[in-house]
């Protein structure tokens, strides 16, 4: 399986204006640029979407762990901070802190840390970054 997506970029880094789409054309033509990314310009930036696409895919993978344990998740809400820092002469994403919110019928918390910490090491989005991933999940 492979997914899609696309961004452009006209003018320079500071005045420049770019837009990122989606295959599936849930994001079409969405605008970023530098005061989107470093400081509260309009529109979105990489790290907010690289924070949804962690949520999301941690999100879907918990509740696939769970149901192989045998619990279905009444609720689950998951949302990824992703943390961008200066280093050198350019810029790192050093940390994504992801903080889950569950409510799972009959799971005792030991069972659901398990389940969670064991999703947050094999949610394809967490493999394929080098930040520092942290987890804070508990029952609702």
């Amino acid at each position: 399986m492979k997914r899609s997506a696309s961004a452009a970029w006209s003018g320079n880094l500071k005045d420049g204006k770019g837009s990122v789409s989606t295959e599936t054309g849930v994001l079409k033509d969405a605008p970023y640029g530098f005061r989107a990314r470093f400081e509260d310009g309009p529109g979105t930036n990489p790290e907010e979407l690289l924070g949804a696409a962690h949520a999301g895919c941690y999100t879907m993978a918990l509740a696939a762990g769970l149901g192989q344990a045998g619990f279905t998740a009444e609720h689950i809400d998951t949302r990824a901070t992703v943390t961008l820092e200066k280093e050198g002469d350019g810029f790192t994403i050093t940390t994504v802190d992801l903080v889950c919110r569950a409510k799972v019928p009959t799971i005792d918390a030991a069972a659901f840390d398990q389940i969670a910490q064991a999703t947050k090491a094999g949610c394809p989005v967490s493999k394929v970054l080098k930040a520092h991933i942290t987890l804070d999940a508990a029952l609702a």
